[in-house]
């Protein structure tokens, strides 16, 4: 939650359009503007405080323990012009909260953490584990010295500083990214822990939490694995409400997952055993549990070994490769203010960009310091596909862009279709071209509507046609997308006179040219009036249904057939 506090009429009407804007948000009115503040620091996990910053930082100075713990603190001016990040700008993610609230409000954001005001990720924010010498780690980056990256495998992280390289000098201070812990260190170290490890445990009715978790962390140890990777502890699900091993997965900071026993006992292991499948149905818990979705077994299956007594708990360890990542982002109809935040925030969450070499231009400046671009020119959608697809699959963030929705006539639909189990997918809405031009014309899709690319080039004109028929006879709106180009300038005129029997002359056209840029027209006119050759590729054209009608130069279809005129 987020605690908002102002002291000013002003700054009280900022906090309740904001929290408008973001969700989510409690407005403090205590007695005092101190009061309010200590209330909301203990019950809130940030904080937006209409006050100059001195006084934001006279209250807050009692309250301050722990970077990591504190809540992260956004200052707003009695004006509106900044938000400024004060406190927990990683750890309480008040950097991203600034930018928010500057969005929300039509401010600037003010961050002073190194790494974000020159746009690189902060080691600490790539949602892994941290561990070393941070500091003097992220000056090297930010001075541009070389810095040594030992990875053991690609992961799906945002671009990384181009100063951070595999073959950076021995001497280089050194970023460190496994799950061992033993892979070289330099003179200065940090090492982040991927969440790579799922260790798979079974145990007797009453196992107790420390012998559980005792074996987990001496197998780990043993095999030179961190704990800080484990990923999550699997069981069977007969054992989902062990009491030893739900405290176990507690102290580790991490889920207990239980699986059927039948998902069980279809994985191969290496050592089944008489006493689980007697027990819970399945010849392996431990080693299947952690098999059941791929990956290297590092550990066998290993029990405790207590004194005078029977072992009680087993564990194995499997480790998983890397999913790559690959979202599929619309940028919209080509304006800076039609791109949604999340767009914003996945071309940054990016380590590749794929994409149109004029749509890679238009947010190039959007992209992190090391982004690896993949640009190519009109005509190689599959080609683009496969290669963003390709680079998932190795392991990398990627981000597959084009122009309006990435899953309408753009580029999600190859992606997709290449796509496999073994990487994640993320969709981006985007503003499409219908919607942005329907702003623009009026309401022509207030009703049941279709929208149908007249390009004939990966679609039978014969099947064009067929959805056009069909379309007019159900008196559909019809949006048309890709309707004319300089090699195909029949088919809007073939595809309007099928409209036009069953549409009166005068039923609305409405026409929007370049949308949201430089060169943008749009107007309204007839089924009978259009000037087809005002029409070209980077223009919608929308045909109204029998309801559809002109009001005050907007074009309109009503949300029933009863109009009142």
């Amino acid at each position: 939650m987020i605690g908002l506090i102002a002291a000013t009429s002003a700054g009280r009407s900022a906090a309740v359009e904001l929290a408008g804007a973001l969700g989510g948000c409690t407005l403090y009115q205590e007695d005092t503007v101190a009061a309010s503040v200590a209330r909301a620091w203990a019950e809130c996990e940030q904080l937006v405080c209409f006050l100059a910053t001195g006084a934001t930082v006279r209250l807050i100075a009692p309250l301050l323990a722990d970077k990591h713990g504190d809540p992260g603190v956004v200052c707003v001016d009695e004006a509106r012009h900044f938000a400024v990040s004060l406190v927990g700008g990683h750890d309480g993610g008040a950097n991203r909260l600034a930018e928010r609230v500057a969005e929300a409000l039509d401010a600037q954001p003010v961050l002073t953490t190194a790494t974000d005001a020159v746009g690189l990720p902060g080691l600490d924010t790539l949602g892994l584990h941290v561990e070393g010498e941070l500091a003097a780690v992220s000056r090297a980056l930010l001075d541009g010295a070389p810095v040594r990256l030992v990875s053991d495998a690609v992961h799906p992280l945002p671009a990384l500083p181009p100063n951070l390289t595999p073959d950076a000098p021995s001497e280089a201070p050194v970023v460190v990214i496994s799950d061992r812990i033993d892979e070289a260190a330099g003179p200065a170290t940090v090492t982040l822990r991927p969440r790579s490890l799922i260790v798979g445990v079974g145990a007797s009715r009453g196992a107790p939490a420390e012998e559980v978790l005792g074996l987990v962390e001496a197998a780990l140890a043993d095999a030179g694995l961190s704990r800080h990777s484990v990923s999550y502890l699997a069981t069977v699900d007969a054992k989902a409400d062990e009491p030893g091993l739900l405290a176990a997965a507690a102290a580790l900071g991490v889920d207990l997952v239980a699986h059927p026993a039948e998902a069980l006992a279809a994985v191969a292991v290496p050592n089944p055993s008489p006493a689980p499948q007697a027990a819970v149905g399945t010849p392996s818990v431990a080693e299947a549990a952690a098999l059941l979705g791929g990956g290297e077994l590092l550990v066998p299956k290993r029990k405790s070994a207590p004194e005078g007594r029977a072992a009680m708990a087993t564990v194995a360890v499997v480790r998983k490769s890397p999913r790559g990542r690959l979202a599929l982002v619309g940028l919209g109809p080509g304006a800076r203010d039609l791109l949604t935040p999340r767009a914003r925030e996945e071309l940054r969450r990016a380590s590749v960009i794929v994409g149109l070499d004029q749509y890679v231009d238009q947010i190039r400046d959007l992209l992190r310091p090391g982004t690896r671009i993949e640009a190519t020119g009109l005509g190689a959608e599959e080609e683009r596909a496969r290669s963003a697809v390709r680079l998932a699959e190795q392991g990398h963030a990627v981000a597959l862009i084009g122009s309006g929705d990435a899953g309408v006539y753009a580029m999600a639909s190859p992606a997709l279709a290449e796509a496999g189990p073994d990487i994640d997918v993320v969709g981006v809405p985007g503003v499409t071209a219908a919607l942005a031009a329907s702003s623009l014309l009026g309401a022509p899709l207030g009703h049941d509507h279709v929208s149908i690319s007249l390009s004939d080039l990966h679609t039978p004109w014969e099947v064009i046609e067929r959805r056009v028929r069909a379309a007019a006879e159900a008196d559909l709106v019809v949006t048309f997308y890709n309707p004319r180009s300089r090699g195909r300038d029949w088919q809007l005129p073939k595809a309007l006179s099928l409209l036009a029997e069953h549409r009166r002359p005068d039923t609305p056209v409405g026409v929007a040219h370049a949308i949201s840029r430089a060169d943008e027209w749009h107007t309204v006119t007839t089924l009978a009036e259009l000037d087809v050759t005002t029409v070209d590729m980077t223009t919608v054209v929308v045909v109204g249904n029998t309801a559809s009608r002109t009001v005050a130069g907007r074009m309109v279809t009503p949300r029933g057939y009863r109009w009142q005129s």
